[in-house]
């Protein structure tokens, strides 16, 4: 089921990897829509994080949804599925080939999180700013370098806040590994 109204977009889905290139896409055709293309790349690199890591670690089942939503002078997009656990930023290896997806969604974003959704799952979202369309900012070269300090930043903040909220409901953090799909 997808919804369109004039600054929102829902998608329901189950996290296969045929079914996340089918997002990516819908997510690129709804920032054209919107007329910003300067945040497809990095919405649609994003999703896709999202998406996999609902594919790789969530449970019960593989449903979920992805909202993006334009206000003002900010892009959301969250995922919700119905695993409680929320997810750890890992320490990835430097030779390793997964363990990097959330670093690489803080070093994109303007900012990201989870939140509890009670026993019935989380939500785990970023935000972009749509008025940075600056060269240097929306070259993804750009988040490439910013990757190992934002990551250091996140993992001191907004994860810490998350872990305490974890604490207090009782639930268990789920891993967190990227492997880019579709």
């Amino acid at each position: 089921m997808i919804s369109h109204p004039s600054r929102h977009c829902t998608v329901e889905l189950q996290a296969l990897p045929s079914r996340i290139g089918q997002v990516r896409r819908i997510v690129s055709a709804q920032l054209r829509y919107w007329h910003m293309d300067l945040l497809i790349d990095r919405a649609v690199l994003g999703v896709t994080e999202l998406l996999t890591n609902v594919h790789l670690h969530a449970r019960p089942d593989k449903t979920c949804t992805v909202e993006i939503e334009l206000l003002l002078d900010r892009l959301t997009v969250s995922v919700r599925d119905h695993d409680p656990r929320l997810p750890v930023v890992d320490d990835a290896e430097p030779l390793a080939t997964c363990g990097r997806g959330l670093a690489m969604v803080a070093a994109m974003s303007e900012s990201w999180g989870a939140r509890p959704e009670g026993e019935s799952g989380k939500v785990v979202w970023f935000t972009l700013p749509t008025a940075d369309s600056s060269p240097a900012t929306s070259d993804p070269r750009y988040y490439a370098l910013q990757t190992r300090r934002r990551v250091e930043v996140v993992k001191y903040s907004a994860v810490a806040e998350e872990v305490h909220a974890v604490g207090v409901g009782g639930a268990q953090p789920a891993p967190a590994r990227s492997a880019v799909v579709g």
